[in-house]
């Protein structure tokens, strides 16, 4: 017991010593700590949310202004059947992976709401329907090189959205304010109609109440032009590397004739530049209504539609000769003054396309929660990018096949320069557009759609063409008999029609299939089968005048 006792004295003293020395160290560090200068706590930003601006908004820390962040992933695989599997066809599959990311930033002002909003768009996509030659004209895609990826591989990199709205003004990179239905209910999107979902523009709206609303826009004029038909347009140079693919266009040749023959044919021309400048922006106007029970939608538009002017030395009178040589049999001199007697001093013309468009939605609840009705329709001159006729064909292309290995090709142009008068002439289309949304079950859903549409051209215009084609070769209509089955310039139409059905096991997750079917052809006559290139005598021994075919398409898509 002694020794545990005093065991216990020895600890206990031990204890006392060493808090005794602790003291101590922390008295001398107080006493130095008093010497140095005192700093100041930092506040801790905190993420708040912002309910004011809706869902997943939040405030940046130090601002008063709120910012949401999202974006979505997506996985398409498409196949689309051709009947001419020749050197220049027989791609059937079709992928796409694509990201988008958003940023919409937000601040209350005495004003009223200022907001911007940016949105960027990266995909990778192969397979000759998927890759985009529509967005490949316009520098928003550039291809792969390759012997087996030329025209099959296609990346982008694109500025979708980068605007400013603030007291009713929007400005920068937006969708047009002309459009309305713009494909809502599809994933393939092909139904004839406008749908611009980028485009360079400033516009003011006014909020008129009740749900009126009224917008004025400037837009860009380079987005909304679909090329002059030019009967001897020809690439002056390529892209170094891609076998002539993707031809640089510079000038786009049109023949105005000065003289004729005995038979009526040109006898000499000279060539005025159809590439078409950018001189003046489009300007749409928008009457909207807004309410419970859907939305009605009135636009119109009007642009510019122009060619350069002579180009030098460009006169000819033999098949032999070119155009745009050096040389040539028609003096400049002479040519002006023969022009001159038709009103014609310089070439250079501008002439003003337009379109009109009405379309209402009704939103029909009583048949299921987020069903939808959309009717639109659409009429045009010199506009077939505003009515959207050539929306699946492609744009910015005056003649274009409606898929890979199609027959024929369709007219697509906007306007031509009639030969015989050396103006412009444009051309007129109109849509018609449906689409309904049905909700089977709150994660299945379908859409059914369909729309009908015809380009033509003035009467006379074509057959003003086929009297240069001892000058132009094939890229005017010949004379003859030959005439009346030749693709040029041949008034054409569009059926579309599809259906898809979407399941969304959770929210903002969506896996769907879709099939359409695409009809095309000739609003009168039929033209030679390029599938099937057989004469008889000079003239084709198979001839078509509708084309169909089909396409189907699956994604898994996520927003978030």
């Amino acid at each position: 017991m002694a020794d545990v006792r005093w065991k216990g004295r020895v600890a206990t003293t031990g204890l006392a010593g060493a808090a005794i020395a602790v003291t101590a160290v922390m008295a001398v560090d107080a006493a130095r700590a008093a010497d140095l200068p005192v700093r100041k706590a930092v506040p801790i930003e905190f993420v708040r949310v912002c309910s004011a601006s809706g869902a997943g908004f939040f405030y940046i820390p130090g601002t008063d202004t709120c910012l949401r962040v999202s974006g979505r992933a997506r996985f398409e695989a498409g196949y689309i059947p051709v009947q001419n599997r020749t050197n220049s066809a027989g791609d059937l599959s079709q992928y796409r992976g694509l990201m988008r990311m958003n940023v919409d930033a937000r601040t209350q002002t005495g004003y009223g709401t200022l907001r911007a909003f940016l949105r960027v768009e990266a995909a990778s996509r192969t397979g000759v329907t998927m890759a985009s030659g529509t967005q490949q004209r316009i520098g928003n895609a550039f291809p792969a090189t390759g012997q087996d990826a030329l025209g099959r591989v296609q990346n982008y990199v694109v500025a979708d959205k980068a605007f400013v709205q603030f007291a009713g003004l929007t400005a920068g990179r937006a969708s047009s304010f002309f459009d309305f239905y713009a494909h809502d209910y599809e994933l393939i999107g092909s139904t004839a109609g406008s749908d611009m979902p980028s485009t360079n523009l400033l516009a003011y709206t006014s909020k008129m109440g009740e749900g009126w609303s009224a917008t004025l826009s400037m837009e860009d004029p380079n987005l909304r032009k679909n090329p002059f038909y030019a009967a001897s347009a020809a690439p002056t140079g390529t892209i170094p590397g891609q076998s002539g693919v993707n031809n640089v266009f510079v000038t786009a040749p049109s023949p105005v004739i000065l003289g004729t023959n005995a038979n009526g044919t040109a006898s000499t021309a000279v060539f005025v530049d159809a590439v078409q400048r950018s001189r003046m922006p489009d300007f749409v106007g928008a009457l909207r209504y807004d309410a419970g029970w859907g939305s009605v939608q009135l636009s119109a538009a009007v642009k510019d539609v122009n060619i350069g002017g002579f180009i030098a030395n460009s006169g000819i009178s033999t098949l032999t000769a070119a155009p745009g040589s050096a040389t040539g049999p028609v003096g400049a001199g002479t040519a002006a003054a023969l022009l001159a007697t038709r009103g014609i001093t310089s070439g250079s013309q501008t002439d003003h396309g337009w379109a009109v468009q009405g379309g209402i939605k009704l939103n029909l609840p009583w048949i299921a929660t987020g069903d939808g009705l959309y009717l639109q329709g659409a009429y045009g001159e010199g506009a077939l990018i505003y009515t959207g006729f050539s929306y699946f064909t492609g744009n910015y292309s005056g003649q274009l096949t409606p898929v890979q290995g199609g027959p024929f090709v369709q007219a697509l142009a906007d306007a031509v320069i009639n030969p015989l008068t050396g103006r412009i002439d444009l051309s007129k289309s109109f849509t018609a557009t449906a689409s309904l949304l049905h909700y089977w079950a709150p994660e299945w859903r379908s859409a059914v759609f369909g729309s009908y549409g015809e380009v033509g051209f003035r009467r006379g215009t074509r057959e003003a063409f086929s009297l240069v084609n001892n000058l132009v070769g094939s890229s005017a209509p010949p004379t003859g008999a030959a005439f009346a089955s030749s693709p040029i310039l041949r008034d054409n139409y569009q059926i579309i029609a599809g259906a898809s059905l979407i399941w969304s096991p959770v929210k903002d997750l969506d896996i769907g299939i879709e099939g359409t079917y695409i009809g095309t052809g000739l609003l009168g006559g039929r033209d030679a089968d390029a599938t099937r290139p057989v004469t008889v005598n000079g003239l084709p021994a198979y001839t078509e005048k509708h084309y169909d075919t089909t396409q189907i398409r699956i994604r898994v898509q996520r927003d978030f």
